[in-house]
C-alpha cells in the first residue's frame, strides 16, 4: 500500500523478553523470567513479509536474547528469502551448531555488548558469570569469519570499559565501539525515560517492535507507542497520524538539543544498528548499499 511518508529502512524486532543474563542496565527489563509476548511466529513472518514490501533493507533480531526464541533460525531465514540484510544482536553466552551454520549465512551478522576484561566485573552487570562463555564465543565469531561488531556499554564506577574495547580487539573484533548508560528500563538512576536519552534519530528511517506487537520510533523510546501489528499493518501503522505526531514531536525535541552522544568512527552507538553515514564512517569503509542502518548520532 503507497506509505506517504519516508519508509523505514532499519527494524528492530525484539522478538523476546526472555534472557539468560539480568544485566543491571536492560533497557528492555528482559531476564530468565521474560517470556516471547503475545506475538507468535507466524506473527513475526507477516511482519517480515510487511517490512519487505514497505521496502525495508536491514532486521535486526534483538531481544531479551533472540537465540532463545526457539524459531529464530525460521525468522532468519524468512527474512533473508525476502533479500534483507540481518543482524542478531546476541550475548554469546551459547551458540549452539544449528545457529554457527546459521550466523555463518551470507547476508548474516552478529552484534554483543562487552563490559570489561575483569570476569567478577563482568558478572557484577550482567548478573551471571558470562564472562568467559561471552569471550570465547566472540573469539569463535571472528576465528569463523562472521561479521562482528561489539559495543562497550560504559555505566561508570570505575567499570574498566577503555580494557574491554582493548581486549575486544585482542580477541580480532574490528567493529567496537562504546556508548554510555541509557536512564532507560532499568538503566534509569536519576531520572525517568525522556527524549535526553535518546540518540536524536529515532523514527527517522528506523522502527522497532515489541515481544507484544508494539511499535516504537527505536528500541529505546519504548514510552512512545504508535499502533500494534497484532491490530494493524505495519504500512498503517508507520503511516497513520498518531506516527507522525509521535516523529514531529521528537523531530521538534531534537532541534533544540546538541546530539546526545558524540559520532564515534565505525559505529555511532553500538546498542543500534551498523552505521554507513559518511559523518560516522570513513569513507570506503562501509558494508554494501542494503546492508546498512541509519546513523545513529
Amino acid at each position: 500500500m503507497p506509505y506517504p511518508a519516508p519508509a523505514p529502512r532499519f527494524l528492530w524486532l525484539e522478538i523476546t523478553g526472555k534472557c539468560q543474563l539480568d544485566c543491571s542496565h536492560c533497557y528492555a527489563e528482559s531476564g530468565p523470567s521474560g517470556t516471547h509476548g503475545a506475538m507468535t511466529t507466524t506473527d513475526w513472518l507477516r511482519v517480515l513479509d510487511q517490512a519487505a514490501a514497505l521496502g525495508v533493507e536491514m532486521v535486526q533480531f534483538i531481544g531479551g536474547e533472540p537465540t532463545l526464541h526457539p524459531d529464530l533460525p525460521r525468522l532468519v531465514e524468512h527474512a533473508l528469502h525476502h533479500g534483507l540484510a540481518v543482524e542478531v544482536f546476541t550475548n554469546l553466552v551459547h551458540v549452539t551448531d544449528q545457529l554457527w551454520e546459521l550466523f555463518a549465512r551470507t547476508g548474516v551478522s552478529l552484534a554483543t555488548s562487552y563490559y570489561s576484561d575483569d570476569p567478577a566485573q563482568h558478572a557484577s552487570i550482567t548478573g551471571r558469570p558470562s564472562h568467559t562463555r561471552t569471550k570465547a564465543n566472540i573469539a569463535e565469531a571472528v576465528r569463523r569469519g562472521i561479521p562482528l561488531r561489539a559495543g562497550v556499554i560504559d555505566l561508570g564506577g570505575g567499570q574498566r570499559a577503555e580494557a574491554a574495547q582493548a581486549e575486544l580487539a585482542e580477541l580480532g573484533v574490528t567493529e567496537i565501539g562504546y556508548d554510555r548508560l541509557r536512564q532507560v528500563g532499568r538503566g534509569s538512576r536519576d531520572r525517568q525515560a525522556s527524549t535526553d536519552q535518546l540518540c536524536g534519530r529515532c523514527g527517522d528511517g528506523v522502527a522497532a517492535i515489541s515481544p507484544d506487537g508494539a511499535v516504537w520510533p527505536c528500541v529505546f523510546s519504548r514510552w512512545l507507542p504508535a499502533g500494534s501489528v497484532l491490530a494493524a499493518e505495519l504500512a498503517q501503522i508507520l503511516s497513520a497520524p498518531e506516527a507522525e505526531r509521535v516523529r514531529a514531536e521528537l523531530r521538534a525535541e531534537f532541534a533544540t538539543r546538541v546530539p546526545s552522544m558524540p559520532c564515534v568512527p565505525n559505529m555511532c552507538d553500538p546498542q543500534c544498528g551498523p552505521s554507513c553515514s559518511p559523518a560516522c564512517r570513513p569513507a570506503g569503509n562501509c558494508r554494501p548499499v542494503g546492508a546498512c542502518a541509519p546513523d545513529y548520532r
